[in-house]
């Protein structure tokens, strides 16, 4: 028996990561699991690895493999057509909608003046706009469920304190705070909750594996410490900790729940 038996989440940005280990672990508690991903390269300016297919795959897999059930297909989060139809097609299976973790996102590097637009303007359409999009496409379901619910955003800790060679990025997660902070006011009177989550780095390919941000803190490396030296990367398992604290402590919302190692305030 799990916390979330009978329940349902949808989760952007699946295929690997923050994503799929929070696909998993909503499948442990007994959730059933609507998700996406695109699976693909997003940008040519983004300089990590991208997700492929097979990531996306071994997500499914691997939610079914630890008793979850789960619709997933592969998508753009600026494609609201394909969000709305993703929702509705999860409610009739599943026939509810009661959580949102609204997870995916792209990161890029350069200076605000150098950047080109299509660094500015991609990393803002999927972060923010395309995040938008998740809630307009999930929150009518969540309201005709009836049941309340949680949203979480993720955000980063560059929405909190920016950071230098990430105008976009932290443009677009500054923006995703007062969207959060919008939607949380809208949504009290029906029993919805919503919060963000704000990491900084985290074990993952965009977190781990980007040759242009070693370049960055060479540089730039005075505005990115943190606190706990002996913990300069949080796991995957920390950040779902969080997601599923906040997917149901029923009297949170609004919060901004920062889990950056201390990260913001130095």
């Amino acid at each position: 028996m799990g916390n979330l038996d009978g329940q349902v989440v949808y989760i952007t940005g699946i295929a690997r990561g923050q994503g799929r280990n929070h696909a998993i672990r909503f499948a442990k508690e007994g959730a059933s699991i609507i998700g996406m991903d695109i699976a693909d390269r997003v940008a040519d300016h983004t300089t990590y690895p991208p997700a492929t297919a097979d990531d996306f795959a071994e997500t499914i897999r691997l939610v079914e493999e630890a008793g979850g059930k789960i619709l997933a297909r592969q998508g753009d989060t600026r494609d609201l057509e394909f969000q709305q139809q993703l929702v509705a097609d999860g409610v009739e299976q599943f026939g509810r909608l009661d959580h949102v973790v609204a997870n995916a996102g792209i990161l890029t590097w350069g200076l605000t003046w150098e950047m080109t637009e299509d660094q500015f303007t991609d990393v803002v359409d999927v972060n923010l706009v395309g995040t938008w999009k998740t809630l307009k496409a999930s929150i009518p379901a969540m309201i005709a469920a009836g049941n309340g619910g949680s949203i979480v955003i993720v955000s980063s800790c560059a929405g909190i304190k920016a950071m230098p060679a990430q105008a976009s990025y932290s443009a677009s997660k500054f923006g995703l705070r007062g969207l959060a902070q919008t939607a949380a006011k809208e949504l009290g009177d029906q029993r919805i909750r919503v919060n963000t989550v704000h990491p900084y780095a985290v074990h993952t390919p965009m977190g781990l594996e980007d040759p242009s941000a070693f370049a960055v803190f060479e540089k730039w490396g005075r505005h990115f410490p943190s606190m706990m030296d002996h913990y300069p990367v949080a796991s995957v398992d920390d950040l779902t900790d969080a997601v599923l604290y906040l997917s149901t402590a029923a009297a949170v919302t609004g919060a901004e729940f920062q889990i950056d190692m201390g990260a913001t305030k130095v």
